[in-house]
């Protein structure tokens, strides 16, 4: 992250004695990214956290990619499927992915999970399309809410508590670290005045988690290499006092995000909120239309000669598109033009703002879907921009103009 932020109690130097009200030496723990050069806090534990009790048999845990496929576009449509499996690791769905960057639906059971986990290769950011809660972590409580991307650090030991209610996730695995843009950054790191966010929209942990050490043993799931490796603790994780640094997870609204407009289209870049290694994520927000006069709001037909671009779809009406339903993902991949379906560009012609929600991945290596995401593919989709093409029935009401 690019700013620092401190919660608890800490010492006033690093790396000094810190002491408990019993005498004994609070735990130093460093968590820090690329050998030292990277950015890092430091936590101070009640136990020291390399106490393991007991380690369990790894159980196999990574998708199938399909690499045979042929060349062409693509349609997921997820949203009939409601809950995909009983807790937030066994309902996660990988649907596409490649050495970078993973793209999961994740629809669980509402409540607490009864485990810890840590993805210990990759940065998770959650984009909550529906459901309420809050992430709990080592580092603190965040709250969280329809809209909300959730940033999550590789380490970081956490939990999920859904409130009542559906809950649907999109969960986007990085296998480098997952930053702000670099162009809307000074060198300092600060967020600059043309950045479509700002620093007070990013919410950080808010409170240490305070978790009663009781039991005798403490079950971490530990995602890493293809495998989710059980770990047995003897004190709980959430035993941090307090911590400083630049390394913890945090939230930001897609809500919140500034659109930027211009008198004629702008190309996918200025929707970017996020990047990584290798690819980038984009929010798609409520806006003003272009306002030339002559404008074409709808996008032209472009060719992404160095990128696949993926398209989930959260709510409104994307009027380059028909018969795409919500929580659908669209892949356009490299090597093939894409644009708007038939009539939609003379659709768009006079129209002043649109309000749709979406989170768009561009990669830059070619993604692959999974054996899981074959059961939501809309095979006729290829061939949509055909004028005569039978649009599968109506959208939504709330995708409708």
């Amino acid at each position: 992250m690019p700013y620092y932020h401190r919660l608890g109690q800490i010492p006033r130097k690093r790396h000094t004695q810190f002491r408990q009200p019993d005498g004994s030496l609070y735990a130093e723990q460093l968590v820090g990214t690329l050998g030292f050069h990277g950015v890092s806090s430091l936590l101070y534990h009640q136990h020291p956290p390399t106490q393991i009790k007991r380690v369990g048999t790894p159980q196999p845990y990574a998708p199938q990619l399909l690499k045979d496929r042929p060349l062409q576009p693509t349609h997921l449509r997820t949203l009939p499927q409601t809950v995909t499996g009983p807790d937030y690791l066994a309902a996660r769905q990988t649907m596409m992915g490649n050495a970078d960057v993973m793209l999961s639906i994740c629809n669980p059971a509402p409540g607490r999970m009864d485990y810890y986990y840590k993805n210990a290769l990759a940065d998770e950011v959650v984009f909550v399309h529906e459901g309420r809660g809050e992430l709990w972590s080592q580092l603190g409580k965040v709250a969280f809410e329809p809209g909300d991307y959730i940033v999550i650090p590789r380490t970081i030991i956490h939990q999920f508590h859904f409130e009542d209610g559906p809950v649907r996730l999109l969960i986007i695995e990085s296998f480098s670290p997952v930053e702000t843009c670099r162009r809307y950054r000074n060198h300092f790191g600060q967020l600059l005045e043309h950045s479509p966010y700002c620093e007070r929209d990013i919410r950080p942990p808010h409170e240490l988690v305070q978790e009663d050490d009781t039991k005798d043993e403490y079950r971490v799931l530990v995602k890493r290499e293809g495998a989710l490796h059980e770990l047995i603790y003897a004190h709980t994780p959430f035993d941090v006092v307090g911590w400083d640094g630049f390394f913890f997870p945090y939230a930001i609204s897609i809500h919140d995000f500034e659109p930027i407009t211009g008198r004629i289209h702008q190309p996918p870049p200025v929707h970017q909120q996020f990047e990584a290694h290798n690819f980038v994520i984009c929010s798609f927000v409520p806006r003003l239309f272009d306002y030339h006069p002559e404008a074409i709001p709808a996008p032209y037909n472009h060719s992404n000669v160095d990128s696949d671009e993926v398209l989930y779809y959260v709510a409104g009406n994307f009027m380059s598109r028909r018969g795409v339903d919500l929580a659908s993902f669209t892949l356009h991949p490299s090597g093939l033009p894409h644009g708007p379906h038939p009539g939609t560009v003379e659709a768009s012609i006079g129209k002043k703002e649109t309000h749709e929600l979406a989170v768009m991945v561009d990669t830059f290596r070619p993604l692959y879907l999974t054996d899981t995401a074959l059961q939501y593919e809309d095979t006729g989709y290829p061939l949509s921009w055909n004028p005569d093409y039978p649009h599968a029935g109506p959208k939504p009401a709330d995708m409708m103009d």
